[in-house]
């Protein structure tokens, strides 16, 4: 009898595969968030609005690339415009939650930045039991306790704490949840059902049509600007265009690890890259971090594993 068994050489490049799947993610999800920051804030771009709207664009280009031309996987019509109409509604709130987290960057470090992002989960909870006649079991919501505490004690530790920043990044995190669970109801229906892939390549354009006269009336002459900080530093433009590119490979890795993995892995994954991204973060732009700060946002962390778990085990 071979000995071989799980080790043969398919097997084994399938291991390969996925593991590159997920270095891949964990490089574009850390990546990109750093990177805005570094633009916002460090590298003083302060256009938000613009900067999500160039990462729509990116999504746009690249979502038909991928799906029309690579075939990454099969095209979805839009069936209807009662359909369309859903689209532009998840579209609308995919814009606040990515505009208000740019937003945050601005006023606060990723390390604080990623512990607020980590209390999606409280407002999933909160936006199903509103808008759902679905009930988690009791320990389920008892295990959000931490997730919120963890915040609390985190913001009472911040030496960088900013009260707009904050703000923005807690509307960006529940923007998140509502576009999780209103995509669970308005794209419900078999008919209707579109995968990430296909669903990116409708919203992202919805998107920049949205964000172009927020653009032009909130971020006046940006683009005369940004052309202006290009005679001088020509590295803003290859900033901007690899920053928007990454953009879109965050969305290509997140659906392709789930395909290859499970939303539970992705889940895990999730919570560790926080982590990561965190001590990265700090590493770079060496932000100042407090023991406090810190054990909130490990609190918190917690209570999102325990809120998985607890999920997991009342399905």
């Amino acid at each position: 009898m071979s000995t071989k068994g799980n080790w043969s050489p398919p097997a084994v490049s399938g291991r390969l595969f996925t593991l590159g799947l997920v270095a891949s993610w964990y490089s574009s999800n850390i990546g990109v968030l750093l990177l805005n920051k570094y633009l916002l804030s460090n590298y003083g771009f302060k256009y938000p609005i613009f900067l999500t709207m160039c990462h729509m664009t990116a999504c746009s280009l690249l979502s038909y690339v991928a799906i029309a031309w690579m075939r990454v996987v099969p095209m979805q019509a839009v069936r209807s415009r009662l359909q369309f109409a859903k689209i532009v509604t998840l579209s609308l709130v995919f814009c606040g939650s990515v505009v208000s987290g740019n937003v945050s960057l601005k006023y606060l470090p990723v390390s604080f930045n990623q512990a607020v992002g980590a209390t999606t989960p409280f407002f999933t909870a909160v936006f199903a039991y509103i808008m759902t006649v679905k009930r988690e079991a009791w320990i389920t919501y008892v295990t959000l306790i931490p997730v919120v505490a963890g915040v609390i004690i985190a913001s009472g530790g911040e030496p960088s704490f900013h009260l707009f920043g904050f703000i923005m990044c807690i509307g960006a995190t529940a923007a998140r949840a509502l576009k999780s669970v209103l995509q669970g109801i308005l794209l419900s229906s078999e008919g209707e059902k579109l995968n990430s892939m296909n669903l990116l390549l409708y919203m992202a354009p919805i998107a920049v049509v949205l964000l172009l006269p927020a653009t032009l009336v909130m971020e006046q002459n940006v683009v005369g600007i940004t052309l202006a900080l290009a005679r001088e530093d020509i590295k803003i433009i290859w900033y901007l265009l690899f920053n928007s590119a990454l953009a879109y490979f965050v969305n290509l890795t997140n659906f392709l690890v789930t395909k290859h993995t499970s939303a539970l892995t992705l889940q895990v994954l999730g919570n560790a890259k926080g982590a990561v991204a965190v001590v990265v973060s700090i590493l770079i732009f060496k932000n100042p971090v407090t023991v406090t700060g810190m054990f909130g946002y490990t609190i918190t962390v917690i209570g999102v594993i325990l809120y998985s778990e607890a999920k997991k085990r009342n399905k």
